[in-house]
């Protein structure tokens, strides 16, 4: 009963009609689309995840990844997918054409993520690590490694992966043990053992590439102590090609809740041969260049796998006969039930509203790419790092609400295997744990990107939204919703300040504090997007969309009040 049908009239509509991103990347230059460009790009992506990516999500759910003797295989059906997901150019959509990559949008990469995480989770997995390590390559890495491994990368004949969790360190980084040891011909061989590792094995691609957290003889404790290395599973001979096994092994993966036809290894390097990229020391920095570009992917996790539920509980709804909406009347159809219309309804908000906070961010990562202004660019790289830790935290936690939504709409149908919804709950629930759990995301919202930037990101966002909301109050269409989120921008702003003046006499506040202030935040923001997207459906006559927007401004957007009084204390 899962029913997925990439939502494209939507995501046109917030990526042209709402934030009219034509117009700039216009005027970025000829190697960017043009609106027509763009809408094929998405049609193709939609028709791949639809008809080749959604049929096998059930049934490599249920097969799952087997194990054995170092080997992974990917359920049936993965490998085939893969070879013609990547010989359509589907792997280097955002990668540097200078070595293969087709220099797109991030705003419209993030939206094919989306549609392949409402398709099929486990195998997005696999694709969008890839395209995280290819950035990390192209920004961090040598010429040489760039020329060695880039365009394999994009082609899709090679994947990547990223090596961070040890069992003993979990999300503390400083605690990683993996050694490096650094040979006289420029390589380093890396010795120890990493867990949770997406991707580490499989039958997709003929290497994998994987970008590793170690130590150098004599480097200090902590995070300062950690470089960076890329170990390839095969080294490629003079021609390019792989050859010769490195010292890097799966020993095992792991029975999981979800995702299970993504392989989640434990992974053993025996003086395997590795190459430094960038700084020695250096490597917590340069890897936080895949990991954030990870967030905002897992953050399309959560929307993907919403907007999955909420199709195929508004197609249940429309058609389950079940109770009289008013006593002594014939059945309805359960979508006439008032409650259950709410649960469709909350759907449908968060995921308008978390799908225009992706192409929003996208949008800005989009200015630090292409615009030529300087001061532009380096304002959009303050919002990026003030967004991206609200957008994996509060669209992957509005990402499994809607899938618990969905099954509580489908009642005990949603509980059982044969419907697959159950199948969303499960995947949606790990894109809260990793690419760092969302209380660290909170903690890292408040505690580096508000306080201690004095505010500074967090006062640019604030002017932004106030301006917005004024310019809309005197439209009657708009009233309700401009009213609404100046109050919880207003709530939002007294709760910001009241935290940075008790943060210096009391700096455990933050931490107490924080998951809260970032449910805070994030509501206030969606009200803001959803009155932008408002404004624009109105100018395209769009009733649909306002009527989503004043339902989240009566019904949702007042719990931002909740969330600020339970932080700060009169």
């Amino acid at each position: 009963m899962i029913q997925y049908k990439a939502p494209l009239e939507n995501i046109h509509s917030i990526l042209f009609d709402t934030f009219n991103l034509d117009k700039y990347w216009e005027s970025w230059g000829d190697a960017l689309p043009d609106k027509e460009l763009a809408g094929s790009i998405l049609e193709e992506a939609a028709k791949i995840c639809q008809n080749l990516l959604l049929p096998l999500n059930q049934s490599g759910d249920q097969q799952g990844c087997r194990f054995d003797q170092g080997h992974v295989f990917t359920p049936d059906g993965f490998s085939e997918a893969f070879k013609t997901y990547a010989t359509s150019g589907w792997c280097g959509l955002g990668g540097n054409p200078e070595y293969g990559g087709q220099n797109l949008p991030k705003s419209l990469t993030l939206m094919v993520d989306e549609m392949l995480y409402a398709s099929n989770p486990s195998f997005a997995l696999y694709s969008v690590l890839s395209s995280g390590a290819s950035l990390l390559i192209d920004c961090q890495a040598s010429e040489t490694l760039k020329q060695q491994y880039l365009p394999a990368l994009y082609e899709g004949r090679w994947t990547g992966t990223m090596r961070l969790t040890e069992a003993q360190a979990g999300s503390d980084l400083g605690a990683i043990t993996c050694a490096a040891e650094p040979t006289d011909n420029d390589q380093y061989l890396i010795s120890g053992n990493k867990v949770f590792i997406t991707g580490g094995e499989h039958d997709l691609s003929e290497n994998i590439i994987h970008l590793v957290l170690a130590r150098l003889p004599g480097a200090p404790t902590g995070s300062k102590g950690i470089s960076l290395f890329l170990v390839p599973k095969f080294i490629p001979d003079a021609k390019g090609n792989p050859a010769q096994r490195n010292g890097v092994q799966c020993i095992g993966i792991e029975s999981k809740m979800g995702i299970k036809a993504s392989s989640t290894c434990q992974m053993q390097f025996e003086n395997a041969v590795g190459y430094l990229i960038g700084t020695p020391g250096r490597g917590l920095n340069h890897m936080f260049t895949m990991m954030n570009e990870e967030r905002l992917s897992i953050a399309t996790q959560g929307l993907g796998i919403a907007e999955t539920g909420y199709q195929s509980s508004l197609a249940y709804a429309q058609e389950r006969v079940q109770g009289q909406v008013t006593p002594g009347s014939a059945s309805n159809t359960i979508i006439e039930h008032p409650d259950v219309n709410r649960m469709l309804l909350t759907q449908k908000a968060l995921n308008g509203a978390g799908r225009a906070l992706a192409v929003y961010i996208g949008h800005q990562v989009d200015i630090t790419r292409f615009s030529n202004d300087e001061t532009e660019r380096a304002d959009a790289d303050k919002m990026v790092a003030l967004l991206t830790p609200v957008a994996k935290s509060f669209l992957t936690d509005n990402g499994f609400q809607c899938a618990v939504l969905a099954q509580q709409v489908f009642g005990g149908s949603g509980f059982i295997q044969e419907t697959g919804i159950e199948q969303l709950v499960r995947d949606a629930r790990i894109a809260q744990i990793y690419e760092g759990t969302n209380g660290i995301q909170a903690l890292d919202l408040l505690g580096r990107k508000i306080l201690a930037d004095k505010l500074a990101g967090y006062q640019t966002l604030h002017q932004e939204m106030a301006e917005w909301i004024q310019s809309k109050k005197p439209i009657p269409e708009l009233s309700t919703i401009a009213e609404a989120t100046e109050q919880a921008l207003a709530e939002l702003d007294k709760t910001t300040h009241w935290i940075a003046d008790q943060n210096s006499s009391n700096p455990a506040l933050a931490g107490a504090v924080a998951s809260e202030y970032l449910q805070l935040f994030g509501l206030t923001v969606y009200g803001y997007l959803l009155l932008r997207l408002a404004a624009s459906s109105t100018e395209h006559n769009s009733e649909n969309t306002l009527k989503t927007a004043n339902y989240f401004a009566n019904h949702l957007l007042p719990h931002s009040q909740a969330f600020a009084r339970s932080i700060v204390k009169n």
